[in-house]
């Protein structure tokens, strides 16, 4: 079942473990993931399908934050990405040990031999990465092979992810098949880069699904995004975070991983609500326990003018109510009361 079609039923937000590379490169590792993500209760395992020589020159450069990651930077992006690349034969041994744990399996595509293979192997859905929204070849090739696509939107402006968006629709994708991922391409982001904003304003602007692809550290903010309208949360976890390599640092480990997704569906009970204010069927049976009543403030004898010396508010809630105080005052008691007796009218 592909991911709109999930996303349909509007009955939850779909959560996507972002496995990455962050098996390093160790098909053991990447098992010990997928339990992990089954565990945590995810709807989809992700992991990146990249050919190294296709994706990066050997002059590549690493990133800043590669480097401080990775503790290395004397290799190359080239050097760095070589030793994390998956096989098709890795693949195919995690589709089926994803089928084998109940467990959706999709992936990143990182060049156009990629995409291909992914189709090739029976996957409807892909991920669009950040660093792919402006490479049209690349785009407009998703957009033949796949259906639906997700694409994430990390250091772009609106006006590039509508050029993305604009190239898909042409290409024969339905609109409802798109979603568009707000994200921060920094790792580990910080919290005032986030501009959790950013994605309403996608959505009112191009009027698609949105969600979010988090890099913080922690689990507040893909909560907000939920809380906010994400449809599609996509958050890097590990094994453990010390490990080397690019990404761990901004990862999740399994039990944050576990308490992120319990949160969100925490959250998403919580929205789910009629929108009207009246009380809920929880709280109904505490109405007479919380409220107050107007009551005998000592013996009153029947006859005798109630009045703020002999009255007043006091629980239970099961009485008359104090905002009738007006129509009480000054009126005759119709029998004798004692002190905190309800009075009757």
């Amino acid at each position: 079942m592909g991911i709109l079609l999930v996303k349909e039923n509007m009955k939850k937000t779909i959560i996507i473990a972002e496995a990455g590379v962050n098996h390093n490169g160790d098909l053991a590792n990447a098992f010990a993931l997928i339990d992990h993500a089954v565990e945590a209760g995810v709807d989809y395992i992700k992991f990146q399908t990249f050919k190294a020589d296709a994706l990066v020159s050997k002059n590549a450069k690493k990133a800043e934050y590669q480097i401080a990651n990775t503790g290395n930077g004397n290799d190359s992006q080239l050097e760095m990405l070589k030793k994390l690349e998956l096989s098709k034969e890795d693949h195919t041994q995690l589709l089926a040990y994803c089928e084998q744990k109940g467990i959706k399996f999709f992936s990143t595509a990182f060049d156009l031999e990629s995409l291909a293979y992914l189709k090739d192997v029976g996957l409807d859905l892909v991920k669009i990465p950040s660093g792919e929204i402006t490479n049209l070849p690349y785009l407009r090739k998703a957009a033949r092979l796949f259906n639906e696509v997700i694409l994430s939107t990390g250091m772009c402006s609106l006006a590039e992810v509508e050029a993305a968006l604009e190239v898909f629709i042409a290409a024969g994708i339905a609109k409802d098949n798109i979603t568009i991922l707000h994200c921060n391409t920094e790792y580990p982001t910080p919290m005032q880069d986030v501009n959790l904003k950013a994605m309403n304003l996608i959505q009112d602007k191009l009027g698609v699904a949105v969600g979010y692809s988090d890099h913080t550290m922690g689990i507040e903010v893909p909560i907000a995004a939920v809380a906010l309208g994400a449809t599609v949360i996509e958050k890097h976890f590990t094994l453990d975070r010390t490990m080397p390599g690019p990404d761990h640092v901004a990862s999740l480990e399994p039990q944050e991983l576990k308490a992120m997704v319990a949160a969100i569906r925490n959250v998403e009970m919580a929205i789910a609500g009629t929108g009207l204010k009246e009380p809920s069927h929880s709280e109904l049976k505490n109405i007479a326990i919380a409220r107050k009543s107007i009551v005998a403030k000592k013996n009153i004898r029947q006859g005798e003018l109630l009045s703020e010396e002999n009255v007043t508010v006091k629980r239970p809630g099961n009485g008359i109510s104090p905002m009738k105080w007006d129509s009480v005052i000054g009126s005759k008691a119709i029998k004798n009361f004692e002190e905190d007796d309800l009075i009757e009218m």
